[in-house]
């Protein structure tokens, strides 16, 4: 692939990381790193590092530690083991060369950094982003009545999005109930019938209209709104999280609030096409770009940028658990994105100067804008 000045500049740019979540500061062994390596969890008789993301740790990150390319997974533990947490997720925070983080604190089944550890760790400045299902579950979990509860959970949205640093808010509707849902806002009525059906069992929030009603509510809250759509875990339907099903409630909060499609894939063409119609609506392909690893990080921005407004995408690693996807995150994106603008400036498709912009924009100007950061940090 031809290399030249756009690569040269996004080397160069610090990135805003708009959606990533702690590290853990313990060491882990082979089968616990394994399970953080893969969204299917431990698969006894295989290997995560037989995976495309595994494959690109040992390529990409064994040099951060100090091993050769490839190497074997038992030498990269080995070393990782040797080196001790602490060392090993400041060598990767380092490698990526970002400046500010966006933090999702609502999934942490076990304990992780917290945004002020990690931002502390990288040199950098961390923000939060609520998860709006996390403090529906709260409420619930400190006793409220049925018809107390949709003013009792915006009560305590309004609170956790007032703690000073939050950013923004997140749902993970797509893991509880998927998109397919009736746009509408709910009835005061509506809510108070679900919220009894959920109250009586407890457990998640996955009662449809309660979905609808936290999606309007985070309209409400006036912040970004992050929304996880395509790939995850099992517990995703991945037809039902398509983010074209999301259009009708796009049409509906037209000129509220920001919306931020997250990881996409393999719908970055349908979230391309939703940035291109609707305003407020903004992707990244975050997530995907490390289990994609480097080698295939362009094709899925090429995809995601085919009709995207430029102004429309932002970083993110989607981080969890391991450093070593904050540094291979960040590389697959600078990687995938200085070839792809690189070689529309070799054809002649693209200005230089167009594209170093477009460059600053995707790493860091768009996020500053949409969750209106602070220049610099």
């Amino acid at each position: 692939m031809a290399e030249g000045l756009v690569h040269e500049a996004l080397a160069d740019l610090e990135l805003v990381d708009h959606h990533c979540h702690g590290v853990v500061t313990v060491p882990l062994d082979r089968p616990d790193f394994e399970a953080l390596l893969t969204e299917g969890g431990r698969r006894p008789g295989t290997t995560a590092f037989d995976t495309p993301a595994g494959v690109a740790v040992r390529r990409y990150c064994a040099p951060v530690l100090g091993l050769e390319r490839h190497a074997p997974a038992d030498v990269y533990l080995a070393r990782r083991a040797e080196l001790g947490p602490a060392e090993v997720n400041r060598r990767f925070l380092a490698a990526a060369r970002t400046g500010v983080f966006c933090v999702d604190t609502g999934y942490t089944p076990q304990p992780l950094t917290t945004p002020a550890e990690l931002a502390s760790a990288a040199g950098a400045v961390a923000y939060e982003v609520v998860r709006l299902e996390s403090v529906a579950e709260a409420v619930a979990g400190r006793g409220v009545d049925a018809g107390g509860y949709a003013d009792a959970f915006r009560s305590a949205a309004l609170d956790a999005v007032r703690r000073p640093g939050v950013v923004g808010v997140k749902s993970v509707a797509a893991y509880r109930t998927g998109f397919v849902l009736d746009p509408a806002r709910p009835s005061d009525a509506d809510v108070t019938r679900a919220a009894r059906r959920w109250l009586a069992h407890g457990g998640r929030l996955d009662d449809p209209v309660l979905v609808r009603h936290l999606l309007w509510t985070a309209v409400d809250l006036g912040l970004p709104l992050q929304l996880h759509t395509g790939f995850g875990d099992p517990d995703i339907r991945l037809h039902s999280v398509d983010p074209a099903h999301l259009t009708d409630w796009l049409r509906l909060i037209a000129g509220t609030i920001p919306v931020l499609l997250l990881h996409c894939w393999p719908y970055q063409r349908q979230a391309g096409y939703l940035a291109a119609v609707f305003e407020q609506v903004y992707l990244d392909v975050g997530l995907t770009l490390h289990h994609v690893g480097p080698a295939r990080a362009r094709a899925v921005l090429e995809e995601a940028l085919e009709i995207t407004p430029f102004r429309k995408l932002l970083y993110s690693s989607d981080a969890y658990g391991v450093a070593e996807f904050y540094g291979l995150g960040a590389l697959a994106f600078r990687r995938g994105l200085g070839e792809l603008l690189q070689d529309r400036v070799d054809a002649d498709e693209l200005a230089p100067a167009d594209a170093l912009r477009l460059a600053r924009w995707a790493a860091a100007d768009n996020a500053r804008q949409v969750y209106r950061l602070p220049d610099g940090h």
